[in-house]
């Protein structure tokens, strides 16, 4: 069905709903005719009256009434014809029932101004003109009748004159009605459209914002809002039904509370709550002038935020750095070649020790210069299929020679020829180098006191590494701010083994967590299966 279509359907049921109480009315007013016949004193109180002929036009008007019902509810015929031959049925049996009663000063021709003012209204001023024409007919042939019928003296025409201009008064102000009345509808439909149109905008809108948004009036009800919010405040589908703010969020609900009530620190309409692990900041702006009648509430992930802004901030240090690290390693290399050079030349134990000394900070700058580099260059990915157990295992002797570790310390774990990963070669080597030496200084350096493990993760199916050490675990202080930047609990530490570890994981689609525990610290690196 067309929209046009649509549109007309609702306006013709509005013609017939019209039409159908005319009906109503028309039998109401033959009923009282037919019944003022019997309750009216048989004495000649009207000159000419004709009883016969009423007591017969009256039941006749009572039958035409209840048949236009009839027709009015089959919707047949046409509604503009059905229309006109009620109207001009009711212009012939009252003129009828005027002449019955003795003619125009009977004052029964008041009931043709009523029938061409409701037939006008009904019709929005079509044939207006054309009603009152044949109702002004019928009353001068009437009245030109009873010249001749009665043979009386009736020269003057002006009763009918004036009731004739008394039908094109009516139709004419009907018209211009019904005229309006259209204009009226028609502007009533389009702001309603419009209406319609802004508020599927506006909910489209607030469903797509990267805010979530609570709308409540003063009885604390939910007018609206937007799935967004549903995610931020992790409420459940049950509670996300209710159309109370106390039943979604009992937490929301208090704070806007206490922004009613204007609780000290809440002049700025801006909160913030901790839920489901996010610092969520809600911003409460009233929807009138009183903070009492409502508020739009916004709602933003606090914590994303954050770290969109020390993602920014960390990327513009990590460039700052890499600049300064090209700058530091020439020099560096200088001093290192030096102080090598003084410790062949110099033999005595106070040089040597001291000479040992600036070569073990050499060295350590110079790893701090290859982590930030490492870094700065953590997007240039160039994945590959790695077979984990033959990697790892290459891994593991190497790792244990560098570092100084016994086969013993160090537990490898990984089935043979089950798993392949799709990854950059030289970023899950650091990934791991990391990780394991930290575990390793942080462990008791005993047997076993750090493992490396491989599974499989079932929900996701992709490859797990799970690296274990049987140190003190770390303090939930200390949690919080593993992969931040040189964040540290080492006296030797850079910061910046985990922190490049997690950077590089997010580089090539994988992940790295830590799962706490009160006696042993333990790493998990989720890395994407080869399919």
């Amino acid at each position: 069905m067309s929209v046009a279509t649509e549109n007309l359907q609702p306006q013709m049921s509005d013609y017939w709903r019209s039409m159908g109480l005319f009906n109503i009315y028309r039998v109401i007013i033959a009923l009282v005719l037919t019944s003022s016949y019997y309750f009216t004193p048989t004495n000649q109180w009207l000159d000419n009256y004709d009883k016969t002929l009423y007591l017969q036009c009256a039941y006749g008007y009572v039958a035409m009434s209840f048949i236009a019902i009839i027709f009015t509810w089959i919707k047949w015929p046409k509604f503009n014809l059905l229309l006109s031959l009620q109207v001009m049925t009711d212009i012939g049996f009252i003129v009828a029932l005027m002449f019955a009663s003795g003619g125009i000063k009977s004052g029964s021709s008041l009931l043709l101004v009523v029938a061409i003012a409701a037939a006008s209204l009904i019709s929005r001023g079509r044939l207006a003109m054309f009603y009152a024409a044949i109702a002004t007919i019928a009353v001068l042939l009437e009245q030109s009748y009873q010249m001749i019928y009665w043979r009386e003296s009736y020269d003057d025409y002006s009763h009918a004159v004036m009731l004739s201009l008394s039908f094109f008064a009516t139709a004419l102000l009907a018209h211009s009605l019904a005229k309006r009345a259209h204009q009226s509808e028609a502007l009533a439909s389009q702001r309603g459209i419009d209406l319609e149109n802004l508020a599927q905008i506006n909910t489209l809108i607030t469903q797509e914002i990267q805010d979530g948004v609570l709308v409540v009036d003063q009885h604390f009800k939910l007018r609206h809002r937007n799935m967004y919010a549903k995610t931020l405040l992790d409420v459940d589908d049950e509670a996300w039904q209710s159309e109370l703010l106390d039943s979604c969020s009992p937490k929301v609900a208090n704070l806007m509370r206490d922004w009613i009530a204007k609780q000290p620190g809440m002049e700025l309409s801006t909160l913030r709550i901790n839920t489901s692990g996010k610092e969520l900041k809600l911003r409460f702006m009233p929807i009138a002038a009183e903070r009492a009648q409502g508020a739009v509430i916004f709602i933003e992930d606090w914590s994303q935020v954050q770290a969109q802004a020390q993602r920014v901030k960390l990327a513009a240090l990590g460039r700052l750095t890499a600049n300064i690290a090209h700058e530091i390693r020439n020099p560096l290399s200088a001093i290192s070649h030096a102080n090598q050079l003084l410790q062949e030349e110099l033999s005595d134990a106070s040089s040597q020790r001291l000479l040992q000394i600036t070569a073990d900070n050499v060295k350590r700058l110079d790893q701090i210069i290859s982590d930030v580099l490492e870094l700065n260059r953590r997007d240039r990915t160039n994945q590959e299929e790695i077979q984990l157990d033959i990697f790892l295992r290459d891994f593991h002797d190497q790792f244990c020679q560098i570092e100084k570790i016994p086969e013993n310390g160090f537990q490898l774990n990984v089935p043979s020829n089950q798993y392949s990963v799709l990854f950059d070669h030289r970023h899950l080597h650091q990934i791991l180098w990391n990780t394991c030496r930290n575990g390793w200084r942080h462990s008791k350096q005993g047997t076993k006191s750090l493992s490396l493990t491989v599974t499989k993760a079932s929900p996701e199916n992709n490859t797990l590494i799970t690296i274990q050490d049987d140190g003190d675990g770390i303090t939930a202080d200390a949690r919080s701010h593993l992969f931040e930047p040189f964040f540290t609990t080492a006296a030797t530490g850079t910061g910046l083994g985990l922190y490049i570890a997690r950077e590089l994981c997010e580089a090539n689609g994988a992940s790295i967590q830590h799962i706490p525990s009160e006696s042993e610290t333990l790493f998990t690196i989720s890395l994407k299966n080869v399919h």
